[in-house]
């Protein structure tokens, strides 16, 4: 069976396209492992793990593996319930109820086409994806069982050995190398596309009309490791499986193909027996309790995002892993309002967007990128040497035939914004700045103004809103806010707390050069490793 697609209206496009978030940053897949009962009021933890994204899922393996009983919080749901239509997940190009987390109307970072605003309204319910808005960007985040595996494209990148120092200069990038990082890529299953099918199928004509363009303006083009089934795709692209990532899934779930940590960290953990997780509940203090534990509060919420039920428990040891946001968020409460005062100064800074900013390219007529695009990014242009920019070839998956080139530019943005209590409003505010993006502009621009001008053609104009080239209102990648070696000892350990760790991306100081999540589930091993050799 050849590849085929459903051909749109434009009008359908339009409607249908308001659920693309465009860069290749979001995915998801069936078959997670279901939760237990979750946790009772009074219980008594040896290890409770506040998120179950890459680094939580990374804890929770080892510590599981060491013989230590481990509880896992999860503010979102857990993902093993087929709604309606019988998937999980609902399809890229028709959000409803299961899209948002607790929005009303959809925030696709990609929210206009041809001048016409996409997004729709939908139902207010705990759903898989996260906008959240600060004063100068918005943030986007997996909720749910798997945390930010669910809603990434699954680039599974290592940094260049080159760059490692300036992303964690307190780590010994010997034994990153040479341990960390084989052994994180092994635990997640990355893989890279064959290249000759990559050169044959239908659905990668947009990747190799965005090759063709950047060798033909001198650009080094690389193919990137991924963590989602080759295999299946493949056969997706042969017609004889459900297709998935050839059916656009990527922004608000894939249903088959991709690996998240479901499919891998997690599933391991849970296998092991001694690993539990209550999904749709959410912690809101930490404080020390006697004989060196900590008393924590968990609110339980329902799928209207009301708490329904609050529980305290006990837990001997308490690993922060609600991803940089969430974990700084929390500490810096936790510091201001007295429940942890001893936390240093540290804790809000150094946090950074990856030097995220997205773009697009009008082609021409003899460039067609085609209507079937898969919506797992597989290669990038690489001029980070000469000019701090990597660009991810990002797909538009719609459906129908657009002659655009998308990208994602992973950039050196210099600028670092910190998190702080506000008393008035009783909530944490971030002092990110838009203007702050204008480095990632203008190291984008090396790349895209010159392929522009050997290819005579221009920005797109009609993505991001009215007249606008830059999609610089956003990020996909956030990280810092609790730095390791600053607000934490060299491994994770908070200052002034022992059995308070963090394990997530709030350790790393605002850029990883590339997609971040292969660095923190490597740095989590390696803190993890340390923190069972020592501290158990």
């Amino acid at each position: 069976m050849s590849e085929t697609t459903t051909p749109l209206s434009r009008r359908g496009f339009i409607a249908g396209s308001g659920s693309l978030l465009g860069a290749a940053a979001l995915g998801v897949h069936a078959s997670p492992a279901r939760a237990a009962a979750p946790i009772a009021s009074g219980a008594h933890v040896a290890a409770l793990v506040i998120g179950t994204g890459y680094g939580g899922s990374v804890a929770a393996l080892r510590l599981a593996q060491a013989g230590v009983d481990v509880h896992m919080i999860e503010m979102g749901l857990a993902w093993d319930t087929p709604g309606s239509d019988g998937k999980i997940f609902c399809n890229t190009r028709e959000p409803d109820y299961r899209s948002y987390w607790l929005r009303t109307r959809t925030k696709a970072p990609l929210n206009y086409f041809l001048g016409f605003p996409i997004d729709r309204d939908i139902p207010r319910h705990t759903g898989i994806l996260d906008a959240e808005e600060f004063g100068g960007i918005t943030v986007y985040q997996g909720r749910g069982v798997g945390g930010g595996s669910l809603v990434n494209g699954g680039m599974a990148v290592t940094p260049k050995r080159e760059n490692f120092g300036a992303v964690l200069p307190s780590v010994n990038p010997d034994e990153m190398y040479a341990t960390y990082y084989p052994r994180a890529n092994a635990g997640l299953g990355v893989g890279t596309v064959d290249p000759a099918w990559f050169d044959s199928t239908a659905c990668y004509q947009y990747a190799r009309v965005g090759r063709k363009h950047a060798q033909r303006s001198a650009f080094p083009f690389v193919f990137v490791p991924d963590v989602y089934d080759w295999d299946y795709m493949e056969q997706e692209a042969a017609g004889t499986v459900t297709k998935s990532a050839l059916a656009g899934e990527i922004l608000y779930g894939n249903n088959h193909g991709k690996k998240s940590l479901q499919k891998t960290y997690l599933a391991r953990a849970r296998a092991t027996g001694r690993v539990s997780i209550s999904p749709l509940h959410q912690v809101t203090s930490v404080r020390p309790a006697s004989g060196g534990a900590y008393t924590v509060v968990i609110d339980q919420l329902d799928t209207t995002g009301a708490v329904t039920a609050t529980k305290t428990v006990t837990a001997d040891r308490v690993f922060f892993a609600a991803g940089s946001v969430g974990t700084s968020k929390l500490l810096v409460k936790l510091k201001a309002t007295g429940a942890l005062p001893g936390l240093n100064g540290e804790v809000g800074k150094g946090w950074g967007d990856n030097g995220n900013v997205m773009c697009g390219r009008a082609n021409h007529l003899w460039d067609p990128t085609g209507a079937l695009q898969s919506s797992i990014p597989c290669c990038g242009i690489d001029n980070w040497a000469a000019g701090g920019a990597f660009a991810e070839v990002a797909p538009l998956p719609t459906g129908i035939e657009t002659f655009a080139s998308f990208y994602l530019s992973i950039t050196r943005n210099p600028n670092r914004a910190r998190f702080s209590w506000n008393a008035a409003t009783g909530k944490v505010d971030l002092n990110w700045q838009t203007a702050w993006k204008q480095p990632s502009i203008d190291m984008a621009k090396t790349i895209f103004d010159k392929i522009n001008a050997k290819e005579g053609t221009i920005y797109r104009t009609d993505l991001f809103g009215v007249y606008k080239i830059w999609g610089d209102h956003l990020t996909y990648h956030p990280l810092g806010g609790a730095v390791l070696n600053k607000a934490t000892d060299n491994y994770g350990r908070l200052s002034g707390y022992p059995g308070l760790y963090v394990i997530d991306g709030a350790l790393i100081p605002g850029n990883t050069t590339v997609n971040p999540f292969v660095t923190i589930t490597a740095l989590a091993e390696r803190n993890i490793e340390r923190i069972i050799a020592t501290d158990l």
